[in-house]
């Protein structure tokens, strides 16, 4: 990636309709009168010339005039395939308002809908009957078509990072099929949006291997293969031609795998983590952000978090992801990792993962299962039995069941501890294990709490609390924007443990009783920053920056990154 600054001016090869056609080059009203004369676009556009700040104002007023959420989303994604800068600078405006529209929990519906609301491709559609010399024609062919687009300069010479998704797990909506394509879309929307990469350089892919999500196939507008879907061998052949060529055509890319089941995701990162720098959103992205707002959650309720108690009420990818993250760091602090093991336990809808349950575990999951005679005449599916058993400091709940955490339940959990760290993480909102307002009042306002979608603040007693959005968009951005800028070779848990580690610094509730437990996410840019450092430095510890040059000074890193993060600005174009 360039680093040249957005304020030097920008080649560019058309004009005319073709130039106002082009989402890239495209500026609408805020062309110049000089620009309209040289690139022929006298007579194309309204006579008066504006500045940006009056086009976001223009855009934001039809934005505001949508009637709903999903409306509001269709709105900002047909900007984006008109104008890439007026879309992440007017968001960038708003972002605390407008963040849930184009991430969760809006993004979830708009996925659900994706054959309905579908206008224009964006990114690689593959399915699971093609050939892997076909798998590598469409991925040339989507460079080929980028660098039509973007232009082959500099700072977009070739696709850095490639985000990929075979819609098995969406966002708590479960299997959406070749609906997948839109997260891997507005995963690396995220990536420019939070972590300042370059929009040129970011590659979607969706993987079509059929649905088991019955109501997609019996739908006559539904654009993916109509059969069930593919698992195996053949599943995992298909899988291998895509990581192949992506190592071929875009050698210096980060490959993020998003949204795969749970038999799948860990299994796949596991397979490829050592011969590319790959990273699971689900499984390490999750992780990540969760054990920041649970470091910060320790140091408010003096606890080690290495010596943590942790229930996660959910066994998925994300459960598991998050329990590893936290098994990672302690082994960073010098723990076996056998023995961190023993301090988390995880339930699914079976109840508690004990090592009876044998074959129906993932291998993931098997690292977790608690030997049976420990539970010898115990209730292993009641969660408040669970709780008062283990007394856990923290619940962290990634089940999608609505309630799970009862009053019974968290009543029990305050009797144990000082300050209980609850976190009900499911998304979307509907699918929340518990609301901040019930949690507060259940614990008399002792509990830390972090969740998976926005929340307002919590009134009670005469006090506020801010309620921390356990988002990761602050986090893989950041430790994507690293590993891409110092072309590592891999993506270490060191990697990640730092990442959690510059969050949970940043913590406003280090600050005050009632603050949050994670950054704002307004100060995304400054927050992903200052987590990239981090990662960069980790990774130069670990000798794997392949990049020359980088530096080693904090402060002199600060800068360097800062200066290769892309910033929405209109650039003065240049005729070629």
């Amino acid at each position: 990636m360039s680093t040249k600054s957005s304020s030097s001016s920008l080649s560019c090869p058309l004009t005319g309709n073709a130039l106002l056609a082009s989402p890239y080059y495209n500026k609408g009203s805020v062309f110049t009168p000089s620009e309209r004369k040289t690139f022929s676009l006298n007579g194309l556009l309204p006579s008066l010339p504006q500045s940006h700040e009056q086009q976001l104002s223009r855009a934001y007023s039809q934005y505001k005039s949508k009637p709903d959420d999903l409306s509001k989303n269709t709105f900002l994604n047909s900007i984006r395939s008109q104008n890439i800068i007026l879309f992440y600078s007017l968001i960038l405006s708003h972002l605390t308002e407008m963040l849930p529209i184009i991430y969760t929990p809006t993004e979830a519906e708009a996925i659900k809908e994706y054959s309905h609301l579908f206008r224009r491709p964006d990114g690689v559609f593959l399915n699971i009957e093609m050939s892997s010399e076909e798998v590598e024609e469409a991925l040339r062919g989507w460079e080929k078509g980028r660098k039509e687009m973007f232009g082959n300069t500099e700072e977009t010479e070739e696709t850095r990072y490639v985000v990929v998704s075979d819609g098995e797990a969406i966002l708590g909506v479960g299997d959406q099929g070749i609906g997948g394509i839109a997260i891997a879309e507005a995963k690396g929307v995220l990536m420019a949006l939070c972590g300042g990469m370059h929009p040129g350089v970011v590659c979607p892919v969706g993987l079509d291997c059929g649905t088991d999500n019955e109501d997609l196939r019996g739908d006559e507008l539904y654009l993916g293969l109509k059969h069930g879907r593919i698992s195996g061998e053949k599943y995992d052949q298909f899988i291998e031609s895509f990581v192949k060529a992506v190592k071929k055509l875009f050698p210096r890319a980060v490959l993020h795998f998003e949204d795969f089941g749970v038999m799948n995701a860990r299994r796949l990162l596991e397979t490829y983590r050592e011969k590319l720098p790959c990273f699971n959103d689900d499984v390490q992205g999750t992780g990540v952000v969760t054990l920041s707002a649970i470091m910060a959650s320790a140091k408010v309720a003096e606890v080690d978090v290495k010596e943590m108690r942790t229930l996660v009420f959910g066994a998925g990818s994300a459960g598991v992801g998050i329990a590893d993250m936290l098994v990672a760091s302690a082994v960073e602090e010098g723990v076996d990792e056998k023995e961190a093991c023993k301090n988390i336990w995880l339930v699914d809808k079976n109840g508690l993962l004990l090592e009876s349950t044998g074959d129906d575990l993932s291998p993931a999951q098997k690292s977790y299962a608690k030997p049976d005679s420990d539970w010898k005449d115990k209730d292993t599916k009641d969660l408040t039995k669970l709780i008062s058993t283990i007394k856990p400091h923290a619940l962290l709940g990634v089940s999608t069941v609505k309630g799970a955490f009862t009053e019974s339940a968290v009543k029990e959990m305050a009797q144990h501890v000082k300050r209980p760290i609850i976190f009900p993480l499911s998304n979307p909102t509907s699918l929340h294990e518990a609301v901040p307002e019930d949690l507060i009042k259940w614990t008399e306002s002792k509990a830390l709490i972090a969740t998976g979608s926005p929340f307002p603040p919590v009134e009670h007693d005469g006090k506020k609390f801010e309620i921390a959005e356990n988002n990761n968009s602050v986090v893989f951005p950041a430790i994507g924007l690293a590993a891409v800028i110092a072309e590592v070779g891999r993506i270490s848990d060191g990697m990640l443990v730092e990442a959690a580690r510059r969050v949970a610094d940043m913590s406003p509730a280090l600050d005050g009783e009632g603050k949050a437990l994670l950054p704002d996410v307004e100060q995304v840019r400054d927050v992903v920053r200052e987590i990239a450092v981090g990662v960069v430095k980790k990774a130069q510890e670990e000798k794997l920056v392949k990049k020359q040059g980088v530096p080693m000074d904090e402060e002199k890193l600060k800068e360097w990154v800062e200066e290769r993060m892309w910033k929405p600005e209109y650039r003065e174009l240049k005729k070629v």
